[in-house]
Formats: C-alpha cells, structure tokens, sequence
C-alpha cells in the first residue's frame, strides 16, 4: 500500500504507521479488515461491533463444552450418543471457527500464518474426524474410539478462556497510560469578564483564558498563577512528593491538584500543547517502540506456524505408517502437536515487559523513550556526567563581582538584558540575581548564543557586548584564574564575575552506585580546571575532562562509544547535541521541547539524582524480564513439542498449557509493576 514505519503494538492492539501516499482512511481500514482484524474507530463504535464480545464467546462455549467433557467421566447413554454429542460440540465449534477460521484465513491469504491456523486445523480436524465417524461408524459397538467433539470443543473453549486471561492481564499492562490518561480534567471554572464564574468543558479552553483553581481542584490545564498563592501536588508528572508553592507568575501543570489555598490562573497550553499531553504521547509511542531483543523472537515467531504445521505431519505419519498405531489416536497426537504450539506467548513476551516498566518509571517521574532504550541503558558500560545543573544544582550564586571603570548599575542592566537571550543554568540564575538587584533591561539588536561559550549583541549607541568564558573571550591565563565570567564591551574587559553552585542531593551515593556496578563514571565539563578536579575527586569520579567546548564534548563522547555503550546526562539545552549523540541521553530538565527532542530519558524529578538510578534499575528489570519471558516461550515450545509428538499429552491438555503459557509471560511481566527495584 506504500505505508512507512509501521509498527503494531500486540499488546494495545494499535498500529502506528506514516501515510506517505496519503490513502484515504476508509482504504486503509478496508486492507487490515482484508488482514482479518477490526478497526475501531472510537470507544462507541467498538462497543457497538463487539456486542458479542471475547467473554460471551467463552461462557457460552462453556456451557455446551460442560457436559460434553464431563461425559468421558459418566455413564451416562445419552451424552455418549453421537448426535447429542455433535448437538452440543456445533456450537463451540461455530464459535471457534468464526473467531479463529477469519483470521487464520486472511493469515494464510497474505502468507503469514499465525498461531489461530494451528487452532483452528487441530479444532477442525478433531470435529471433522468425529463426524465422519459418527456418519460411518453409527451402529458399531466401537463407535467411542471416533468420537473426539469433546476434544474439538474443549480445545476451543480452553484457547477462548486463555485468551480472555491474556486480555484482561494485557489490560493491567497499561495502567500507567490509563492514569496519566485519568488525571486530565474534564472541565474548567472560566472567570468571565463580569467576574462571574462559568464551568465550561476543557475543550472549550482557550490560551489566555482566566480560570479559578480553589482547594482540592485539579487544575485544568497549564498556566501561570496571576492572583492568590497556594500549593500544588505535582507528584504524578514530576514524581515529587512534596506539594510545591505556588505565587503570581509561577508555572502550573494541568492534571496536578491544588492541596492548598485558592488561586486565578491565565491558561498558557491547551489541549496537545500540555506537559501532561506531551508525557502521554511520548509514553504511549515509548511503549510501542520494539528493543533489538524482539527482533530474535519476531524472526522465530515469523517461521514457527509452518514448522509446527510440518512437525504435525510428520508425528501423524510416524505414528500411522512406520509405527502403526490407529489413525484415530496418530491423529490426535498431530493434533497435539498443532495445539500446544504457543507463538502468541514469543509476540507478548516483550511488549508487556516493556509497557510495565515504561509505565512504572513514568509514575517515578521518568519518561524512557521506548524498548530500545531500555535494553540500551541496561547494558551501559560508561556514563557521562555534565557537571553545570546536573552534579550541581545550576543555582548559581556571585560571590565576587568586580566592576572596572563603567557604572555597577550599568554593568548589571547590560549583564540583565543579555542574559534574556539565554536558557543556559547560569543565565538563569543571573537573570533572577540581576532582578533581586532591581536591574532594568535596555535594548539590545543582533543577539547571538555561542553554545557552551556565552553570549554577544550590540546596544542601539552601537557598542558591541560579549559576556561568557574566559576561553571564548581570549581573557590571559592569570586574569581567567581570578573568575569564572567575562564581560566585555568593544573587546574591553568591563567586569568579571566568580560564581558558584552547590552540589545536587544525592550526587555522591549516584556515582558510587553506577561505579558498584562496574560502570565507569566520567565528569565532562567546559569549567575551569580547578573546580572540575574539585568536583571530581570529591565525588569519586573515575575519569575528569574541563574545560570542554561542544565540540570537545562529542569528540570525548565518540571515543567512548568506540569502545562499550555510553549514557549522557546533561542539562537538556547546551547539552543537546551530545546528549543526541550518545546511546542513551539523559535530560535533568523538565519536559520542555528540546529536552524530549535530545534525550532518550527524561527525569522530571529535578532536585535529586537518585532518579537517575531509579531508571537504571527500572530499566535492568525490564530487560531482565523481557529475556526471562522469551527463554519461557522458547523453552516451553523446545519441551512441550516433542511431548506432545511422543503422545504424552492429549489435545485438551495440551490446549490448557498453550493457553496458560500466555498468561505465565503476562503475568511475569506484571511483577514489574509491584516488585521491589533498588
């Protein structure tokens, strides 16, 4: 059809795809209808097109298949009668050739034979043989050794049963999304230009919209405060436990609750535009992203129905022509054969794995993007720490200002209004000290960030401003020893500035822990020498690099990744094209754009570095699982085959252990959701 990059997710049942030829929605929907699958549209019309649903399928399969298994064990004339049997086995089968015969059809119509093929032949097979033996054999007293409904309709009922298991785990595999999902409002109270209060639905939400937040609320969308205070539980986004203070013109996430006070707010993000949007897409695509490890299992899964299909005939023709036994049972270990096959268990093997811990991590406060990802970050040999806003805080503090010749007021507007153009840790924490100091901003024209370096732009007087390193500005070596930045006004020094952060919580028992690990931990930053060492060997670090450009960085980086799998922690701004570059980037800032851009992990949970290796424990489990689930569907099928081929386990029984086999993986793939990860 010419559709791109697409992926289908087994667990969510969605498939994501780029309509490069632009093929109209009805043409796409009519080609996977053809592949043998339904498309819903919506929650209403799914309802609508499922009145019969996977649960009724089963119960009342059950309710014939009942007496039907039950006779093997009573006495009873009536239910070993042929016909009663076959009255009670049609409606089973009917079932099951409905829900396995389209897809198996449409699956060997396109050359991809799925798992419903071996079902619905060894279901068929059992039926059909029965039939013809009843039709054949009525008035002879050996009329029970070929009748096998009871076989064809267990098999089905057990499958459906199995089956039903699967989707109500797989359902528990996305109760993550679901409650991201959950803490979107459904209304908003607008304050009306008269002062008036209107409820209004969410999507009737406008930027620049005034709404009233009072306590308890869960506020709507984002925003800034604009009257009153309060304090907000952002711990579903952020994973921060603590509520946050909130005054006029600080930032609010919709989805978070007001615990306390009551506030007005001006909406600044609608609808897709919002942090708690861009979490649940970039978690709704990470989870169906597929890690290198699944590529094994699509490979088996993609040939197994065939070889199963060959291994079937092969048994009936053992058993029948070189060992003789009777058709009758040489059919039924074929049979066998053909059910306890489980490729099913081989497709949920990842993907369950991977939504759990995708989604456990995304209620800590980390967004991973994708399986890839986590097998990545799993088996990391190296791991970069940036040092400005990461080991430390990036919440910079003058604690030497020295002004040459020019006005300090002067000096501070200049450094002030610079300092707009940037979203750098530094220029923050300059912007907000500048203010406490009450400086204006003047205007400034041609504004121009050097990345990693500093800043330049020139005043209306035409006089031409830098601000940044002593590096970039060419400062002597016994000058730049004094500070840390630079200010410059027509290539003459004006001011100088020493600066200094604190050390972030948790940054010493971080980098012993990925050191207990046998990972080797590196401090990569563009600081001076002598701050960088400090750093360093204070921390435990097992290898320095100061005074690095952007450019340094990358190089430094790519050595690394020659040799293992290298992670990349960094601020998420100036920090953005290593962090792009590494195998796995790690973003300390808070979901803005070129943060989710960058890096593959993004910790939301900015004031302490444990996170970090939450998410590298989050992603050793997941990886951990994934393998634990595959070895169980390879090492199920290598065992259960050749039973089953040796007649050692009848078609019902061999149903129940196909059937289980998914659950087991599911099931194991939900314990990431509960089990203790440190």
């Amino acid at each position: 059809m010419g559709l791109e990059k697409v992926n289908v997710n087994f667990s969510t049942g969605e498939v994501q795809f780029d309509n490069v030829p632009q093929l109209k929605d009805e043409k796409i929907s009519y080609a996977i209808q053809n592949l043998g699958y339904r498309v819903i549209n919506d929650d209403k019309e799914g309802s609508e097109q499922s009145s019969f649903t996977l649960e009724k399928k089963f119960i009342v399969s059950l309710i014939f298949t009942f007496p039907l298994f039950f006779a093997m064990f009573i006495p009873w004339d009536f239910l070993h009668q042929p016909l009663t049997q076959f009255v009670l086995c049609l409606p089973p089968f009917i079932i099951g050739s409905l829900h396995f015969g389209k897809s198996a059809y449409h699956s060997v119509k396109n050359g991809i034979a799925n798992m419903d093929v071996l079902i619905f032949i060894g279901s068929s097979s059992a039926f059909i043989y029965s039939l013809v033996g009843s039709i054949l054999f009525y008035n002879s007293p050996e009329v029970g050794k070929y009748l096998f409904f009871e076989t064809a309709a267990t098999i089905i009922t057990l499958v459906l049963l199995g089956n039903l298991l699967e989707q109500r785990s797989v359902k528990k595999t996305t109760s993550a999304l679901k409650d991201l999902d959950e803490l979107q409002s459904e209304t908003a109270n607008k304050v009306l230009e008269n002062g008036e209060i209107q409820n209004i639905p969410i999507s009737e939400l406008k930027v620049g919209d005034r709404l009233q937040v009072n306590e308890g609320d869960s506020i709507p969308t984002d925003g800034k405060v604009s009257l009153g205070h309060g304090k907000a539980d952002e711990s579903m986004i952020s994973g921060e436990s603590i509520s946050i203070s909130k005054k006029q013109n600080d930032q609010l996430f919709g989805g978070t609750i007001l615990k306390t006070g009551a506030l007005q707010m001006i909406v600044t993000q609608v609808g897709e535009g919002t942090v708690l949007s861009k979490i649940i897409a970039l978690v709704k695509q990470a989870q169906s992203e597929q890690p290198d490890i699944q590529r094994l299992g699509d490979k088996v899964s993609a040939i197994f129905v065939p070889v199963v299909l060959g291994i079937a005939a092969i048994t009936f023709a053992v058993w029948y022509f070189a060992i003789g036994i009777a058709f009758s049972q040489a059919l039924m270990n074929s049979i066998a054969v053909l059910v306890i096959s489980c490729p099913c268990a081989m497709g949920l093997a990842t993907p369950t794995a991977v939504m759990v811990g995708i989604g456990r991590a995304a209620k800590e406060g980390i967004l991973i993007k994708g399986g890839q990802t986590v097998e990545q970050f799993s088996k990391i040999k190296h791991i970069i720490f940036d040092k400005t806003g990461t080991i430390t805080n990036g919440q910079f503090r003058i604690s030497a200002f020295d002004v040459k010749e020019e006005d300090r007021e002067k000096v501070q507007q200049v450094i002030y209004s610079l300092e707009q153009f940037s979203s750098h840790p530094i220029a923050v924490s300059l912007k907000k000290e500048m203010k406490k100091r009450n400086a204006k901003t003047i205007p400034l024209i041609n504004q121009k960030e050097v990345k990693g370096k500093g800043i330049e732009a020139d005043d209306l007087e035409g006089n031409h401003y830098q601000f940044g390193s002593a590096n970039w500005l060419e400062i002597a070596k016994e000058e730049s020893r004094q500070s840390d930045l630079f200010l410059k006004m027509n290539e003459q020094i004006i001011a100088s500035l020493l600066i200094e952060d604190d050390i972030r919580k948790n940054a010493k028992e971080t980098v012993l822990a990925f050191k207990n690990q046998d990972i080797k931990t590196h401090l990569l930053s563009g600081d001076k020498k002598d701050k960088v060492e400090k750093l360093g060997i204070e921390l435990g670090f097992d290898a320095i690099e100061f005074e690095a450009s952007p450019e340094d960085k990358l190089n430094y980086l790519e050595n690394l990744e020659n040799q293992n799998l290298t992670a990349m922690i960094g601020d998420g701004i100036n920090d953005a094209p290593v962090l792009s570059k590494a195998s796995v980037g790690i973003s300390m800032a808070d979901a803005s754009q070129i943060a989710i851009q960058s890096a593959k992990i993004i910790l939301l949970k900015n004031n302490s570095l444990s996170t970090l290796t939450k998410a590298h424990a989050v992603s050793k489990h997941t990886y951990l699982t994934i393998k634990q689930n595959l070895f169980w569907a390879f090492f199920y099928n290598v065992i259960a085959i050749p039973i089953a081929a040796m007649g050692f386990l009848s078609p019902m029984i061999a149903a129940l252990s196909m059937a289980f086999s998914d659950v087991i993986v599911v099931g194991n793939a939900l314990r990431l959701k509960y089990k203790k990860i440190d």
